[in-house]
């Protein structure tokens, strides 16, 4: 049983693509992602997914390249990455709605809260994609947007380490992993787990938590919602 009864799940496009890169995806980690969302639902828990897109599109390739194009084609590569999450959760007889924050009606719904919410409370999980609809935001900053407009009682944050710390791990041996901080500390220490912005958004708009853990193993996203203390707490 969960102790959220509604998320925003932040997904990295990395999280469909084969480990060390070389492929857009690879079918068994597809798979899981799909099972894991799918035993998410069991547990009772809303879930709407905000996906990034550096599984396929990384950003400017040289510095004369306008960034608002770049930021634009990865707006696209996080609609393809929602796509191909729909497709296998359909296989799997999970409802699910595609919301994009560009109007594409051939392809996804246009996202709007009322609606999104509609397929939340129905039982159904919204994949959220197209980040904010604008040029130099992330996808990050997209996730606590969703939280903010859906009202959702925490934003699930997995990266490739096992929560905040207070430097980066990889560089730093002496970084110290932070398990309960705030988001005016994450903003006046810079502490680069998600944006300023996003950390800034969910302060002023009163969403309650974020919950950034390690998403090496998938299962851990079902352990953070059944109230397990994996990872970091970062709060008001």
């Amino acid at each position: 049983m969960s102790i959220y009864k509604r998320i925003i799940l932040k997904l990295s496009g990395e999280t469909l693509s084969p480990p060390g890169g070389g492929a857009c995806y690879d079918p068994d980690r597809v798979a899981a992602a799909a099972d894991m969302l799918a035993r998410l639902r069991d547990l009772g828990v809303q879930t709407g997914v905000v996906l990034g897109g550096g599984n396929i599109w990384r950003g400017r390739f040289s510095r004369d390249m306008d960034p608002v194009n770049a930021d634009q084609m990865g707006m696209l590569a996080t609609v393809m990455n929602a796509l191909c999450l729909q497709d296998a959760l359909e296989r799997r007889g999970v409802p699910c709605a595609v919301f994009s924050a560009q109007e594409m009606n051939r392809f996804t719904r246009l996202y709007t809260a009322r609606d999104a919410r509609a397929c939340l409370e129905e039982g159904g999980i919204a994949l959220l994609s197209g980040g904010t609809g604008n040029p130099f935001f992330t996808t990050d900053t997209g996730a606590a947007l969703r939280a903010a407009e859906l009202k959702a009682d925490a934003v699930f944050k997995g990266t490739t380490v096992d929560g905040v710390y207070d430097a980066d791990p990889n560089k730093d041996p002496n970084a110290r992993l932070l398990r309960d901080v705030s988001y005016a500390d994450c903003i006046r220490l810079g502490l680069r787990v998600m944006d300023t912005a996003a950390f800034q958004l969910c302060m002023e708009r009163g969403v309650r938590v974020i919950r950034v853990f390690s998403m090496e193993d998938l299962d851990n996203v079902l352990k953070v919602a059944a109230g397990e203390p994996i990872g970091s707490v970062v709060h008001a």
